[in-house]
């Protein structure tokens, strides 16, 4: 009798470790920790309500530099034409407001902007059994007046010389055809790091994931597949921004251009996955039965 209640004593501790492993915690002037099993999400309230870093254990996927708009993960809102370049400040750089604080969600909002009338809020929710965070993204029509607008994520990866980016697209319908040397193998597209003297962009109608593997880690990121009608004007469901030289990589994915009226709201939703990887990150068909089976 005595070993059985042992026995069930470490049981219990075991699954109270595995429920308590799936939390939120942290404030606003510290930043926040969404914990999803062995992944570690950091969030800052201060600064854009951004990603900060995304770990598994002590291993970093997101860029960790601290030259503006090279770090982190951020927002925007689609089409950029609306509003060009620097990014929107109270979307991207701009304090949030902690609207709410569990042990299993987070949520930040956002001021409304001057240049556009929006505002962004953020919900970080780890899944109770620590597959992935749950990122949810509400933007919300504080104007007069029906707006279009659509969801838009972009996320710095860390440099890695053997970092591989791909997604689920043939390579022929990636535009600007071969700006960046993507590669088509098993019908999906693939991407190895490389020096370019030139910023870069492309656009690809993908099948509503995108995955990046690194030094030892398959990060997915999954979201509303969309078809090309969609997305902004001259926008897309994937994009891949790289940096001249091989200091980052931007892996970005928007979702559906909608119509809000006054007062309304959409929200998109982006599931954060991260896994460890057992075998060379290399285009085949076996990695992308991985990406599929992790995020069915």
């Amino acid at each position: 009798m005595k070993t059985n209640r042992i026995i069930a004593a470490v049981m219990a501790v075991v699954v109270s470790g595995a429920v308590n492993a799936q939390t939120v915690s942290g404030s606003a002037d510290d930043g926040f920790q969404v914990k999803a099993g062995n992944v570690t999400m950091t969030v800052s309230a201060k600064e854009g309500g951004k990603i900060m870093s995304y770990k598994y254990d002590d291993k970093e996927m997101l860029s960790q530099l601290r030259m503006q708009n090279q770090y982190g993960s951020t927002f925007w809102t689609s089409p950029q034409k609306e509003w060009n370049w620097p990014p929107v400040t109270e979307f991207d750089r701009g304090a949030y407001t902690v609207e709410s604080q569990t042990s299993s969600a987070l949520v930040l909002t956002s001021q409304v902007a001057r240049k556009l009338p929006f505002q962004i809020s953020k919900q970080y929710a780890p899944d109770s059994k620590g597959k992935f965070i749950r990122v949810s993204y509400t933007i919300t029509n504080k104007g007069e007046e029906s707006r279009k607008v659509a969801p838009w994520e972009i996320s710095r990866v860390v440099a890695d010389e053997e970092g591989l980016i791909f997604f689920d697209a043939p390579v022929e319908g990636i535009t600007p055809a071969n700006l960046i040397p993507f590669k088509g193998e098993a019908g999906a597209s693939w991407y190895n790091f490389e020096t370019g003297a030139q910023n870069r962009k492309i656009n690809a109608d993908g099948k509503g994931w995108l995955a990046y593997a690194a030094n030892g880690l398959l990060m997915i990121k999954k979201f509303d597949d969309l078809k090309p009608s969609q997305p902004a004007p001259d926008e897309a469901e994937i994009q891949v921004y790289v940096n001249q030289g091989k200091t980052y990589i931007e892996l970005e994915s928007q979702g559906e251009y909608k119509t809000l009226a006054p007062g309304g709201s959409l929200t998109w939703v982006v599931d954060w996955y991260l896994i460890p990887l057992k075998d060379k990150a290399e285009p085949s068909k076996k990695l992308l039965d991985l990406v599929r089976s992790t995020i069915k």
